[in-house]
C-alpha cells in the first residue's frame, strides 16, 4: 500500500469497552474520491473520527500521508445555538495558518470572500448561524473546508437533510477538489447517489465487506453480506483480541501516533 494518501492496517476501533470497527485493512490513493457506506451503526463515522485523529485506535494502524487534513462532521454534532456569524464559522479555517488568535490579513479576507462566493453564500457574512437553513449551514461549512486548503478531506453525511439544489452545487465542489488532486472520503447513505458520482466505495458492516470500484463494491451479494454481518453483530462484544492474548483490555494508542500529516 505504498504511495497511498491513507493506509488502514488491521485497524480496530471502539468506545466504552466495546469494539465498533474490526480489523479493517484498506488503502486510499491520492486524488481519489471514495464513498463510505453501510447501515446505521456500521462504523462509518467512527472510522472518520479515527482518520481525523479524534479517536484513538484500539489496535492496528491508521497512517495519514499528507500535509493537511480537513474534517467536516455531521451537522447534528454542531451547536447552532452558539452566538456566532457565518464569517466567524468560516474564519475557523484559518486557524492552522494563523492560530486561534492570529491576525487575519487582507489577503485572508479576500480568500474568505472567494470561498463564500464558491458556495453561493456571498452576502451572508454577518448572518447568525441559528438563522440559516440546513442547506445554507452546509454551504457555510463547505466554505470553511475549502478555506483550509487540505490535501485530504473527510465529509461525514454532507448531503443529509439538505435540498437537491444544494446537493448538486456541493457535489460540483467536491469534484473540483478531486480534479485539483485532493483526496476526498465521504460518508453517504444514498446508494444511487454513490453509483452516479463516486468512482470508489468502501462498504462497512463493523468490518470491511468490500473496497474498490463502486460497481464491484455495491453488488447485491455484497449488500446482502453487509446486512447479514450487521444483523448478527453482538452489541455487547468486547475488544477484539487474538485467541492467545491475555484477558485484558488494551490501552488506547496515542491519537496521532501513526499520523504523518497535520489536522486542520
Amino acid at each position: 500500500m505504498t504511495g497511498n494518501c491513507l493506509n488502514l492496517e488491521d485497524l480496530t476501533l471502539g468506545y466504552d469497552g466495546h469494539s465498533a470497527v474490526h480489523h479493517l485493512t484498506a488503502g486510499i490513493a491520492p486524488g481519489s474520491l471514495t464513498a463510505i457506506v453501510g447501515a446505521n451503526g456500521s462504523g462509518k463515522s467512527t472510522l472518520m473520527k479515527a482518520i481525523a485523529g479524534i479517536l484513538a485506535q484500539i489496535g492496528g494502524r491508521c497512517s495519514v500521508h499528507c500535509n493537511r487534513l480537513a474534517y467536516l462532521p455531521q451537522q447534528s454534532e454542531l451547536d447552532r445555538s452558539f452566538p456566532a456569524r457565518v464569517v466567524d464559522l468560516v474564519s475557523l479555517g484559518f486557524w492552522q495558518r494563523r492560530g486561534l488568535l492570529g491576525r487575519i490579513t487582507g489577503a485572508d479576507r479576500a480568500d474568505l470572500a472567494r470561498c463564500l462566493a464558491a458556495v453561493g453564500m456571498t452576502g451572508f457574512e454577518v448572518r447568525p448561524l441559528d438563522s440559516l437553513s440546513g442547506g445554507q449551514m452546509q454551504r457555510a461549512l463547505f466554505a470553511r473546508t475549502m478555506l483550509q486548503d487540505a490535501d485530504l478531506i473527510l465529509l461525514d453525511e454532507p448531503f443529509n437533510a439538505v435540498d437537491g439544489r444544494t446537493v448538486e452545487d456541493l457535489l460540483l465542489l467536491v469534484k473540483r477538489w478531486v480534479a485539483e488532486g485532493r483526496t476526498v472520503l465521504c460518508v453517504l447513505h444514498d446508494h444511487d447517489l454513490v453509483r452516479r458520482h463516486f468512482p470508489r466505495t468502501m462498504l462497512l458492516a463493523r468490518e470491511l465487506v468490500a473496497c474498490g470500484p463502486t460497481q464491484d463494491a455495491l453488488t447485491a451479494d455484497n449488500l446482502r453480506r453487509a446486512r447479514r454481518f450487521q444483523e448478527a453483530w453482538d452489541e455487547e462484544a468486547g475488544w477484539c483480541m487474538p485467541d492467545d492474548a491475555p484477558a485484558q483490555q488494551p490501552a488506547p494508542a496515542e491519537p496521532h501516533a501513526e499520523r504523518t500529516g497535520s489536522l486542520v
